[in-house]
């Protein structure tokens, strides 16, 4: 149920506002009844008088003046090139989807009075530190153009709210899941297609590589948390208990029904150990404390596939 706009109703900028999480995003500030701007290259399809689209690309500055007016209470920034390997083939487009293009928010936000802004970041902006657990006082050594990109950008956001005392959150998301993910190729969608279709999946190495999965509701609650804080720093948005890949598959036959038969293949270059994450700094800030249990959360994202993308999967 979507609450009527308050007439002092905050007024909140969300960027990729129409991708996997943005829509969340914008869902749950809906229901607070906050007026959102949702700015993406993807059209607007939902009607609610309270949503205000804009189309078009966060480089154009007469998008992002469009976006970002006076009064505007704050910016979740989820927009971004998201891709590691699209970042190693296309580094310079990289930088200018991520970097410059943060860059000139924060520049709208300080000219224009905004207190808030929340970025989207990552935990590749630590590298890869084998099997020890990531926290944010890591220093940063990304290994890849995507993590390098938002290490960027966690420096900026540090700079603005040091100079001009701006509300500035980098919130680093693990392995984010859910419903409405079905256009990626991640590794949760792909088991949810194999079951789907019967088929099996390839599994880098032996599978033993441990992974931090965050389930979407999680990571809106994050988000909503840090808002409301005014969080100024970094905060690590995770589940907390990492799985391994088969322990995963393992998870998804349980929720599915499916055998989905394994296929092990040569793990590619880089391929992390691990990913293990300390939350205790997210309690302490912004009071964030996953609830969603794997197993739960898998199941719920079986019923979207289910009931949205059965009839996709050739018998």
């Amino acid at each position: 149920m979507v609450s009527p706009t308050r007439p002092d109703a905050p007024h909140v900028v969300v960027t990729g506002g129409c991708g996997f999480i943005g829509r969340a995003v914008v869902g749950e500030f809906r229901r607070r009844g906050a007026l959102v701007t949702v700015v993406d290259r993807e059209p607007l399809t939902v009607d609610d008088d309270g949503i205000i689209g804009i189309q078009g690309d966060l480089a154009d500055a007469h998008i992002r003046d469009a976006a970002v007016r006076p009064g505007t209470a704050g910016i979740v920034h989820l927009a971004a090139v998201t891709s590691v390997l699209r970042s190693v083939e296309m580094p310079a487009t990289t930088y200018a989807e991520n970097v410059a293009i943060t860059h000139e928010l924060l520049e709208l936000a300080r000219t224009r009075g905004v207190p808030r802004f929340i970025l989207a970041s990552t935990n590749a902006v630590v590298g890869d530190v084998g099997g020890s657990t990531i926290t944010e006082d890591l220093p940063l050594k990304p290994l890849t153009p995507y993590g390098a990109t938002k290490a960027a950008c966690e420096m900026l956001l540090s700079g603005y709210a040091g100079a001009y005392g701006m509300a500035a959150c980098a919130l680093r998301f693990t392995n984010v899941y859910g419903p409405g993910m079905s256009h990626k190729d991640s590794f949760v969608p792909r088991l949810m297609r194999a079951a789907l279709s019967g088929t099996g999946v390839r599994v880098y190495g032996d599978g033993r590589q441990r992974r931090d999965l965050v389930n979407l509701d999680d990571v809106v609650r994050g988000i909503l948390l840090a808002w409301d804080a005014e969080y100024t720093g970094r905060a690590i948005v995770g589940s907390g208990r990492s799985v391994s890949v088969l322990e995963m598959i393992d998870a998804v036959r349980a929720v599915t029904g499916s055998p989905l038969p394994v296929e092990h293949v040569a793990a590619p270059e880089g391929e992390m150990p691990a990913v293990v994450v300390d939350l205790s700094r997210s309690a302490r800030t912004i009071g964030y404390r996953p609830q969603v249990e794997l197993t739960e959360g898998l199941a719920g994202v079986w019923r979207y596939f289910v009931e949205n993308d059965r009839q996709k999967v050739p018998e």
